[in-house]
């Protein structure tokens, strides 16, 4: 069992939605949960890494791709419950909206796929929950 698993205490996470040229950027997760969808690239924040920090390395080391976090567009409760209904994953996921400074995207052990979509595109692709909406915020957030 690993230490995300029946945690104490919710776990902090970030995850950034990088714009560039009215596209975002999404990778298809690997691993589970939730291998297969497609989402923001992310992951949990260190003990002393500000949740800005915790984005921006998150997204270089998950995709390869730079960007600048410039505003909060949102966040996710992310909550699973076993069969006893004992909490067995919690995460509380914080969102930046992002602008591009560098790098196409690249797959990894993390991202099976990376791709720039439009918000049109994304409604076709198998996403996880609430990324339609963190991606409106994301463009509003941007003004585009």
């Amino acid at each position: 069992m690993s230490d995300r698993s029946y945690p104490a205490r919710p776990i902090l996470a970030a995850s950034t939605a990088v714009i560039r040229d009215g596209r975002i950027l999404v990778a298809q997760r690997a691993n589970a949960p939730g291998a297969g969808l497609y989402s923001l690239p992310g992951g949990l924040v260190e003990v002393g890494e500000t949740l800005a920090e915790a984005a921006a390395r998150e997204l270089m080391e998950e995709v390869g791709v730079v960007a600048a976090p410039l505003a909060i567009c949102g966040h996710r409760d992310i909550i699973a419950r076993d069969a006893q209904g004992r909490v067995e994953r919690h995460f509380v996921v914080v969102t930046f909206a992002a602008r591009w400074t560098e790098g196409e995207g690249a797959t990894g052990p993390e991202a099976a796929d990376v791709r720039w979509v439009t918000p049109d595109e994304l409604v076709a692709l198998p996403t996880t929950d609430g990324l339609g909406e963190m991606v409106r915020a994301a463009f509003a957030a941007l003004g585009g």
